[in-house]
């Protein structure tokens, strides 16, 4: 895949940062991730969003080569989080006649991050379908709100055929990195923008009506070629439809013996036929992954120890996570371990019942302290359950 290489006219001068441990304070990035900014060169010339403060001085330097002496026209401004608009006042000063083109929303909330002098004669604020000619290439504006702050906005143009997709259809790993789309679109989707499923849903039925070519995401590789693979992803995971049929089995363990449960559950699973079978250690694992995960598949285990009264807190925080970004849509077993009062099933179900359109299997298994023969029958009896349709 060429991830930089868009035409003659529209150029890539994004950067790389493989330096960065934690994606918004939180989530591991092994292979850093990729701020992208382009820029249309014709009559005038449209800067498309900045990158982070991380990475002024490369963007500056890819600027100014793509320019090649030109100046900057206009900053088209999809989305105000700091990695991508970082540079907005940077570039304003640089280019004191440049313009600044941006939604209703973001023009309220720009002064929020930035101080731009003369701002009301520089703005020019822009709504749904509103056009800007650049010369022989076109931007329409396409309002996104929520995907996944209020103020985002997308852009068509319409030689080219090219989305600037804002933070739609991005993914985490630099575009130096050597991996699969799939994996990492999916972990970027469900932790950042999962919560927003109806705003996606949304904005894919705008994008239906649009010759599409080229997708220019904020992060992560351009995407020229199966378009429809990746539209058809986005829809899936907008709609909350499990991904593939397959079981995640998720362990919250303290000394052992609940993993070791969880372990068995999942060979049980295997051995009864499940399609798929994936297995997450929430006290080791990376949380986004395991959230990643949980949205992927059909159906969920859930196999916790209790604790002060309740589940031990990498369950609570996954089960948290979950509830958060709108988790729906699943069947979903339990399996709690406790050493005099079990608590965890309680705790776990009460988290449960906040989610929408979940199913519960009937069957539980409860564990006291160590797995004996009479729970690996129980665990058989539920994963018959969870796999019957």
């Amino acid at each position: 895949m060429d991830k930089v290489t868009i035409s003659d006219a529209v150029k890539y001068i994004g950067v790389d940062d493989t330096d960065l441990d934690l994606f918004e304070g939180q989530y591991i990035i092994p292979n850093g991730v990729s701020y992208n900014s382009y820029v249309i060169l014709d009559e005038k010339t449209a800067v498309m969003d900045t990158v982070d403060a991380r990475k002024s001085k490369e963007w500056f330097e890819n600027l100014k080569a793509a320019l090649d002496g030109r100046t900057v026209d206009y900053l088209v401004i999809s989305h105000l989080e700091p990695d991508h608009a970082s540079n907005v006042k940077a570039l304003a000063d640089a280019y004191p006649d440049a313009k600044l083109v941006l939604s209703v929303k973001a023009k309220a909330m720009l002064p929020q991050f930035f101080d731009i002098e003369n701002l009301e004669e520089r703005a020019i604020a822009v709504k749904e379908g509103d056009t800007l000619e650049l010369g022989a290439h076109k931007l329409t504006f396409v309002m996104a709100p929520m995907v996944h702050w209020p103020e985002v906005m997308v852009e068509y143009e319409s030689t080219e055929k090219i989305l600037f997709s804002a933070d739609g259809f991005g993914k985490f790993g630099a575009l130096s990195a050597d991996e699969d789309w799939t994996c990492e679109a999916r972990r970027y989707y469900f932790n950042i923008v999962g919560k927003y499923g109806a705003p996606v849903q949304t904005l894919l039925k705008k994008a239906a009506g649009l010759d599409i070519q080229t997708i220019c995401p904020l992060h992560g590789p351009i995407l020229k070629e199966n378009l429809e693979y990746y539209i058809d992803k986005y829809n899936t995971w907008s709609s909350y439809e499990p991904e593939d049929e397959g079981v995640l089995v998720a362990s919250a363990s303290i000394h052992g013996n609940t993993r070791k449960a969880a372990e068995k559950m999942a060979e049980i699973l295997k051995e009864k036929g499940a399609a798929k079978v994936a297995f997450t250690d929430l006290t080791r694992d990376d949380m986004a992954e395991a959230v990643e995960d949980a949205f992927r598949y059909s159906k969920l285990v859930l196999c916790a120890a209790s604790y002060d009264g309740g589940v031990f807190p990498p369950m609570e925080d996954f089960l948290n996570r979950l509830a958060h970004k709108s988790y729906q849509k699943r069947k979903v077993a339990m399996i709690e371990n406790g050493s005099w009062a079990p608590t965890a099933k309680r705790a776990m179900t009460g988290m449960l019942e906040g989610m929408k359109n979940l199913s519960i299997c009937e069957n539980n298994v409860t564990i006291m302290s160590v797995m004996k023969d009479k729970d690996i029958a129980a665990m058989e009896t539920l994963a018959d359950e969870l796999l019957s349709e």
